[in-house]
């Protein structure tokens, strides 16, 4: 769907083995929002503290309810490397407008283990789908010294419960002729359904 996010998706597949790291500290300033799926639950801490634009797109989805019935529809990698992606999928009934990008350079935020981050075209395009990361994927960072689009996707929260159901669909069975490009292969078949996703006190 999403030709920008394959070609990062490669360099970061390319970028070497999965690194060692710590996961990212939850702090009170996180706002806890639960995405009750047809494989399970998977609860997120959005930083609103590091990444206000983006954290805030992805509480007005939740909160207006377009998130739910919306599906987990493409999943990339092997065990514990890659990413599940999901969303609205450009349906003109959930959409909103696009967001101003914030890089990881500019939030300090970077696409390790867990971390939420959205799906766009151009800088500045991003709407309501957003993508997973499992293992470290540094590709997917802003590269300010690297020429052409080298900002990145914008990360704005991490998975604090249910990492385990991510991997899960990941591992899902993937339609061998669906997707175009790079993306042959990698829609899932069955989809995932996001039944609901809301808040959490």
């Amino acid at each position: 769907m999403i030709r920008t996010l394959a070609l990062f998706l490669l360099a970061a597949l390319a970028s070497g083995p999965l690194l060692a790291q710590s996961p990212t500290p939850v702090v009170s300033s996180d706002v806890r929002v639960a995405l009750d799926t047809s494989a399970g639950r998977i609860v997120v801490a959005l930083h609103p503290d590091k990444a206000p634009v983006t954290a805030g797109n992805f509480l007005r989805y939740v909160d207006q309810k377009r998130f739910d019935g919306t599906v987990f529809y493409r999943a990339v990698g092997g065990p514990d490397y890659g990413f599940i992606q999901g969303g609205t999928q450009n349906d003109p009934k959930r959409v909103l407008p696009p967001i101003k990008h914030e890089s990881t350079s500019q939030t300090g935020l970077t696409h390790d283990d867990g971390a939420l981050s959205m799906a766009r075209y151009a800088p500045g395009s991003a709407t309501g789908d957003f993508f997973i990361v499992l293992g470290k994927m540094p590709a997917m960072d802003a590269q300010p010294e690297s020429g052409g689009d080298n900002q990145g996707f914008a990360v704005f929260a991490h998975v604090v419960e249910g990492l385990d159901i991510v991997k899960a669909i990941q591992a899902g069975p993937k339609s061998p002729t669906a997707g175009n490009g790079v993306m042959k292969g990698q829609m899932l078949e069955p989809v995932v359904k996001i039944l609901s996703a809301r808040r959490l006190p």
